[in-house]
C-alpha cells in the first residue's frame, strides 16, 4: 500500500464515522479531518511522481 492509498483509506474511515455521528460538531470535525487526509493523499501522489535528477559539478584540478 502506498502512502497515498493509506491516506485515502483513513479518509474513508473518517467519513464513515462522520455518517453515524449524532453530534453535528463532531460530524463536521470528522469531515474536515477526512478532507485533510485526502489532501495528504494527493500530495503524497505528487511527491511520488516527482523525480529530481541533477549532476554534481566536476572538481577542477588545481594547476601547480
Amino acid at each position: 500500500m502506498t502512502a497515498g492509498e493509506g491516506y485515502r483509506a483513513k479518509a474513508g474511515e473518517l467519513l464513515a464515522r462522520a455518517e453515524v455521528e449524532s453530534s453535528s460538531l463532531l460530524k463536521a470535525e470528522f469531515e474536515s479531518l477526512a478532507a485533510a487526509y485526502l489532501r495528504l493523499a494527493e500530495q503524497a501522489e505528487r511527491n511520488n511522481a516527482f523525480i529530481v535528477e541533477f549532476e554534481l559539478p566536476r572538481k577542477e584540478k588545481s594547476k601547480p
